[in-house]
């Protein structure tokens, strides 16, 4: 068994994948000694080859090899003998091997590499039509080839990131006594109170339904009808004189049945007659009442509301979920699907809250140091050589804390010493990213918690605080990205909360459920929402949001 240099041993075994026949890439060139200790064992791997050359006048090639476990390629080794080498060199190509893992030449940066004594299985690419080829290539162009981007070192180092960043999260609100609550993608009421929000009925795609169906089966026309009630008549009358000549049971029955079946077919084709390719209306407005849900659904912004129903019955819980904003903005910090991390805590204020905020914050940063620095590594080499610095500096520093005030007295100041704002500066506006950034990047050069802001600016749902021009809501500002979080004590009293709704102008209905929670057994408590997308932009140092999510979402885009 090999030892490092300060004496801790190192397993020299290495186990195969518990579902599959193979040995996990990151297993071998993930260890301390970049798998030096395992020289002499024999292993399978499969992967995708990132870059591939025949050598020794075509004797043998060399594979550089990822599963995409981790940010390093494992060095593949095959003769000629044992495969046909124009098959696996081209970027790319699945491979399946089998083969004696030893140490390479002195001189070469590895530290382990793979003889191949079997290939077992291979996926060919045809080199002049493979998308991704192997030289540098922009995040816009991978944007267009979304099928394949997870196959390139960037995208799938966020992806690492981002699932640590999620397997952080649940630890944390785990370890911590919260339940994770999963809130309704569709929703009735509207959280924020904006109103951009994605709509989901049926009546449209029911309108385009019945729309081809007369053109398949053209509606009857009003002779058809009229033929229809003709015979219907005829039958009636049929039937009334065998009634009145007192025919027998089995003449009466057979005459009752034709005008049934008669009287059938008219009501199907009068149905039919009815029958327009077009929206439900009452009363001049689109008739919900027809729709799926029988009411106005959409989908949510939010898990906010919904989650604190179990706020106020549980105590602690969170939502993790998707959410959707039907804005057409197309910057780089905007999606119109993305996730959000909602926690609600009963029994706590905007202190409480504040607390929490920071401590999932740094339990994140830390969280990436410990368990993912390789890729952390690598986007600080290609992307942005602060990321590490920057989330060290977030798990070590406490954040600044000022109030809104404060906070808008600080960028006048600025501006008076020469700061230019593209936004103007003034009480009672809301902070643009501009503004959050010089806080955090210039002024305090650290994460900062803004409170107390305007009650103008903020939703009806945050707790109007004694002063009655503010309310106790804070947002997490952070370097690089801005606002991270946003998060209020809620508004707990009955009469406040019902007053702030009628004034921005909401109706009260779809909002009873909610104050509900008010008229019956109402508790102080507090929450937050964090964008997730923006705690990978903020982690990894990438420009644009839309180089963060699996498979972006925004004006114009939606593929797959």
């Amino acid at each position: 068994m090999a030892t490092t240099l300060d004496g801790a041993k190192i397993v020299s075994t290495v186990e195969k994948h518990p579902f599959s026949d193979r040995v996990v890439i990151s297993s071998i060139v993930g260890r301390p000694d970049g798998g030096a200790c395992l020289a002499g064992q024999r292993v399978r791997v499969g992967g995708w080859v990132k870059t591939g050359r025949e050598q020794g006048k075509g004797l043998f090639a060399f594979l550089e090899v990822s599963d995409g476990s981790c940010s390093a390629n494992l060095q593949v080794i095959v003769d000629a003998a044992v495969a046909d080498l124009g098959q696996l060199v081209p970027t790319g190509t699945s491979v399946s091997v089998e083969g004696l893992l030893q140490i390479p030449p002195e001189g070469t940066k590895q530290k382990i590499e793979l003889r191949v004594e079997k290939v077992l299985d291979v996926g060919t690419v045809d080199p002049a039509k493979y998308p991704i080829p192997k030289t540098k290539l922009t995040l816009e162009f991978l944007r267009d080839r979304i099928h394949f981007r997870p196959r390139t070192n960037a995208i799938a180092a966020v992806a690492r990131i981002r699932n640590a960043l999620a397997y952080a999260t649940h630890t944390f609100f785990h370890d911590h006594g919260f339940l994770y609550i999963h809130t309704p993608i569709i929703t009735t009421s509207d959280c924020e109170g904006a109103g951009e929000m994605f709509q989901v009925t049926t009546l449209i795609s029911g309108a385009e339904k019945i729309e081809k169906e007369l053109i398949k089966n053209p509606p009857p026309s009003e002779a058809d009808v009229e033929a229809a009630k003709a015979v219907v008549k005829e039958k009636g009358e049929a039937l009334t004189i065998l009634k009145f000549d007192k025919a027998n049971e089995e003449a009466i029955t057979t005459s009752v049945g034709e005008l049934t079946k008669a009287k059938e077919n008219l009501a199907k084709l009068e149905e039919r007659s009815k029958l327009k390719p077009e929206i439900p209306q009452k009363d001049g407005k689109i008739d919900y009442a027809q729709d799926f849900f029988a009411r106005q659904a959409f989908l949510t912004v939010s898990g906010q509301l919904q989650v604190e129903t179990y706020a106020c019955a549980v105590s602690n819980v969170y939502t993790f979920g998707p959410t959707f904003r039907a804005e057409h903005s197309h910057t780089s910090r905007h999606l119109a699907e993305f996730w959000m991390v909602e926690p609600e805590i009963a029994f706590a204020d905007i202190k409480d809250d504040m607390n929490c905020a920071e401590a999932y914050v740094k339990f994140m940063c830390q969280w990436l140091l410990d368990k993912c620095l390789d890729d952390m590594e690598f986007m600080a080499k290609n992307y942005d050589k602060s990321c590490i610095d920057r989330l060290r500096m977030a798990c070590s520093t406490p954040f600044q804390r000022i109030s809104y005030t404060e906070a808008v007295e600080l960028l006048e100041e600025a501006v008076k010493e020469g700061k230019n704002f593209e936004n103007k500066v003034e009480w009672g506006i809301d902070l643009a990213s501009e503004h959050e950034r010089f806080l955090t990047e210039v002024k305090f050069q650290k994460p900062v918690i803004v409170y107390n802001y305007p009650k103008g600016i903020k939703a009806f749902y945050m707790r109007v605080n004694d002063d009655l021009k503010t309310v106790a809501a804070m947002d997490v500002l952070v370097p690089k990205v801005g606002e991270l979080i946003g998060g209020s004590q809620r508004e707990e009293r009955y009469d406040i909360i019902r007053s702030r709704i009628e004034g921005m102008g909401l109706p009260l209905e779809p909002y009873e459920w909610y104050l509900d929670l008010r008229r019956f057994g109402t508790v102080k408590h507090s929450g937050f929402g964090l964008g997730f997308e923006r705690m990978i932009l903020f982690a990894t140092g990438m420009d644009n949001i839309r180089d963060v999510i699996p498979f972006p979402r925004y004006p114009g885009r939606a593929d797959l």
